[in-house]
């Protein structure tokens, strides 16, 4: 029997899609390319379910004979693994983004002997683009809130990016490079302060930080996790997570230290007093116990190796803040070599090899996310660098302004086009 290819990304399966299935069984054996994470960023895509969830929900339409990774936009080297000469696609790839996906498809197939593609027609309105416009770019806070737990169940390093307003989480939701992007964004409490002029010493209260992340969730998909400092006081807590799941963010992370907070970067150059096993274990529990959902997770930030302690007693904490119900551990150092990240993690695994381990890379930025990985970290975040990485930029900006007397060479220079610009947000033409 003849085989017959179908790609899809299959997460908002709705009439269109199973026309085009009904259509395809109709000319041979339909074979199912489901996208990968890698293949929907190749379009600028997302998919808000799990490889495995978007496989168990094809698995049950009776079209469907066989389901098989893509890896890639165009699938074509799918149709070589399988030795598949005909493409069946819905029409709506003719225009847009899809288009050049569309043009290296029908080249392959021209280049093949009886290769043939054959494209259905969508039911009116009705397709991906249109119904992730409908639910705000495709996602609900509680699908949002989700995601993060579904991309931990991928056996790869989950990198994160810090943003601090919407340009920035446009940034961390559509830049690519070679395939490869960010997983999800990082509300970090000093470039929220720093952005607003504030230090970093929670001076800035969490009303005002939910604002800016609405506002940055109105423009985006990917899941966020919050910087929640200290967590504040144990009896505020449960509100705090309350707050954060109503809105969609998928986790939040508190760190063992109290008093007035100081940026951890500082170390032991100003005083910082870590609390006590006991005490954020209780505010760890309450914390669980308020939370609604249950994917929404609490992770322990473990101090010890920021304030000068062993790695035994990072792990000492560690393992009681799991028992206390933290749903990942946040291991943090200062040290530009790393070995004591490295040395932590390799122990921690030893003993638990479950439990997300989430890494911030900023003194030790030479060592890759893969190397964290394979070291036994899960989650990747750069913690800074979009608002560090601004602020350079528009000095140079207004100092060269003063300097000549005009922008042209401020244009020329450090500014983008104002026509990119006006492009890039849509819907501003």
């Amino acid at each position: 029997m003849k085989k017959v290819y179908v790609s899809m990304i299959a997460d908002t399966l709705h009439a269109g899609h199973i026309r085009i299935l009904e259509n395809a069984a109709k000319h041979g054996e339909v074979i199912v390319g489901l996208l990968t994470k890698e293949a929907c960023e190749e379009i600028n895509d997302i998919a808000y379910l799990s490889y495995k969830d978007r496989e168990t929900v094809l698995k049950l339409i009776p079209y469907v004979s066989k389901i098989i990774p893509q890896t890639t936009a165009n699938g074509i080297d799918n149709l070589l693994l399988e030795n598949i000469f005909t493409v069946v696609h819905g029409s709506n790839w003719k225009t847009g983004n899809l288009s050049r996906i569309r043009t290296e498809v029908l080249a392959y197939l021209h280049s093949i002997e009886n290769g043939e593609l054959i494209e259905i027609h969508y039911y009116d309105k009705i397709g991906n683009v249109q119904i992730k416009e409908e639910m705000n770019q495709g996602t609900t806070p509680v699908s949002r809130l989700n995601s993060l737990a579904y991309l931990l169940k991928e056996n790869r390093p989950i990198k994160i990016l810090e943003v601090h307003s919407p340009i920035s989480g446009l940034i961390a939701e559509k830049i690519t490079h070679y395939k490869e992007g960010f997983d999800g964004m990082w509300s970090s409490s000093l470039t929220d302060s720093t952005s607003r002029g504030k230090p970093d010493n929670e001076s800035v209260e969490s009303s005002s930080r939910l604002r800016i992340i609405n506002e940055i969730f109105e423009v985006t998909s990917k899941p966020m996790i919050y910087d929640g400092d200290t967590g504040g006081k144990p009896e505020h807590f449960p509100f705090l997570v309350k707050n954060l799941e109503r809105i969609g963010v998928s986790a939040v992370i508190i760190e063992d230290k109290c008093g007035l907070k100081k940026n951890s970067l500082f170390g032991t150059d100003v005083f910082q007093e870590q609390d006590t096993i006991e005490n954020f274990s209780h505010k760890i529990s309450i914390g669980k116990a308020s939370q609604v959902t249950k994917n929404f997770m609490i992770i322990a930030r473990v101090e010890s190796l920021i304030l000068g302690k062993t790695i035994d007693d990072a792990m000492e904490r560690s393992l009681a803040y799991v028992e206390a119900g933290a749903d990942a551990i946040m291991i943090h150092s200062k040290e530009k070599p790393g070995d004591d990240i490295l040395e932590f993690l390799r122990l921690f695994r030893k003993v638990n090899s479950y439990i997300p381990i989430v890494v911030v890379p900023t003194s030790y930025n030479h060592l890759t996310a893969t190397k964290l990985y394979e070291s036994g970290a899960n989650i990747i975040i750069y913690a800074n660098h979009m608002l560090r990485s601004a602020y350079p930029a528009m000095v140079k900006t207004a100092t060269s302004i003063l300097m000549h007397g005009k922008s042209e060479y401020a244009d020329n220079d450090y500014c983008m086009p104002i026509k990119e610009i006006l492009e890039l947000i849509p819907g501003t033409k």
